[in-house]
C-alpha cells in the first residue's frame, strides 16, 4: 500500500505555479541580472545618463570631421629607403604592411615559444597528473605571468631591452604561457579516467603517460587552442606597438600624436581585413583536426557569402 502510494505521487504532475518556475525562472534570472547591471551603473555613474544620451552625436561629429574619407597614404611606399620592388609590389615598402608583417611575426613566435613553454607546466598544474602539493604552484605560476595584462609586460620589457619588436615578443609570451597554461591544463583534465588508468595499469611513468597518452588525446583542442592564442596576439600586438614593442601600433601610436586620425583609421580598417582573413585561416586549419568531420559540410567560402538557408540548399541539391 505504501510503495502504491509513493508511486502515485511520483506521477502526480507538478502545480501550475511550479509549471510557471520552470519555464520562466532562467528569463527571470537574465532580467534580474540585467537590473542589477543598471543599478550598480547608475551607482557608478552617479546618475549622469546625458554622457550616454550625447554619445551618438559625437561620435557622428567626430566620425564626419576627422576619420572620414580614411587616408590611404599609409599604403604607399615610404620616401626613405627608396623601395625597390615593382610597381605592383610598391605597397611592400609601406608603413601598414610593414607593420601588418612585423605584428604577424611577433604573434607567431610569442605564440610558439608561449606554447612550448606552457604545455610543460600545465602538465604539472593538471589535477588528474600531478598531485596537489604540484599542481597548485604551478597554477599560481600560470596565474602570474596572466595577472598583468600584455601591455604591461611590454612596457617592463621597453624598459629592459629597449624599443622594438624583441620587447613585444618577450611580453606576448609570458602573456601567451599565463592564458594558454590555463585553456591546457583545463583540457588536460578532461580527458577520460579510463585511459588514464589503463595508462598506469600498463607500469606508464609520469613522462610517457603525459606525453604518450595526454598529448594524444587532447591533441585537437591543444592545436584549436594555439591557433586561437595566436588570432589573439595578432589583435593585442596592435595595441603593445602602441608603448614602444614593435607593429603595427608604433605608427598607430605616431599619427595619434599629431591628431592624424584618417590615417589611424585606415591602419584601423587594415588591421580589420587582416583579423578577416586570420579567422577565415584558422577556421579552415581546425577544421582539419577535427575527428567529428561531416560528410557533407558546405565549401568554407559559403558561410560568408551565403545565407544560411541557401546553403542549406545547396547541400538538399547534391543529396
Amino acid at each position: 500500500m505504501n510503495d502504491y502510494r509513493e508511486d502515485h505521487e511520483l506521477e502526480e504532475k507538478p502545480t501550475p505555479l511550479l509549471d510557471i518556475w520552470y519555464q520562466w525562472r532562467w528569463p527571470a534570472v537574465f532580467v534580474a541580472l540585467g537590473v542589477l547591471a543598471i543599478f550598480v551603473t547608475h551607482s557608478t555613474i552617479e546618475g549622469n545618463w546625458q554622457k550616454l544620451f550625447d554619445s551618438p552625436r559625437n561620435v557622428q561629429t567626430f566620425f564626419r570631421e576627422s576619420l572620414w574619407p580614411p587616408d590611404w597614404s599609409v599604403l604607399e611606399p615610404q620616401a626613405y629607403p627608396v623601395c625597390e620592388e615593382p610597381d605592383f609590389l610598391q605597397f611592400t615598402c609601406s608603413t601598414a604592411w610593414i607593420g601588418v608583417i612585423e605584428t604577424l611575426k611577433i604573434a607567431f613566435v610569442a605564440t610558439i615559444f608561449g606554447m612550448l613553454i606552457s604545455y610543460p607546466i600545465a602538465l604539472l598544474a593538471a589535477e588528474n597528473l600531478s598531485p596537489p602539493s604540484v599542481s597548485y604552484p604551478a597554477r599560481a605560476f600560470l596565474a602570474a605571468f596572466r595577472s598583468l595584462p600584455s601591455i604591461l609586460w611590454a612596457i617592463l620589457f621597453v624598459i629592459m631591452v629597449g624599443l622594438g619588436p624583441m620587447a613585444g615578443i618577450m611580453a606576448m609570451t609570458l602573456y601567451t604561457v599565463g592564458y594558454l597554461g590555463k585553456l591546457q591544463y583545463e583540457a588536460i583534465e578532461g580527458v577520460a579516467k579510463p585511459q588514464l588508468d589503463a595508462s598506469r595499469a600498463m607500469g606508464h611513468g609520469w613522462f610517457e603517460r603525459s606525453f604518450g597518452v595526454i598529448l594524444p588525446e587532447s591533441a585537437n583542442n591543444l592545436i584549436s587552442q594555439a591557433i586561437f592564442m595566436f588570432e589573439y596576439n595578432f589583435r593585442h600586438g596592435t595595441v603593445i606597438g602602441i608603448v614602444g614593442a614593435g607593429g603595427i601600433g608604433y605608427y598607430i601610436n605616431l599619427y595619434l600624436e599629431f591628431l592624424q586620425y584618417d590615417k589611424v583609421f585606415a591602419y584601423v580598417i587594415v588591421i580589420f581585413i587582416v583579423v578577416l582573413i586570420l579567422d577565415l585561416v584558422s577556421k579552415i586549419v581546425r577544421s582539419m583536426f577535427k575527428d567529428d568531420k561531416q560528410p557533407n559540410m558546405p565549401p568554407w567560402w559559403t558561410g560568408l557569402f551565403l545565407p544560411a538557408g541557401l546553403t542549406k540548399k545547396l547541400l538538399k541539391k547534391k543529396d
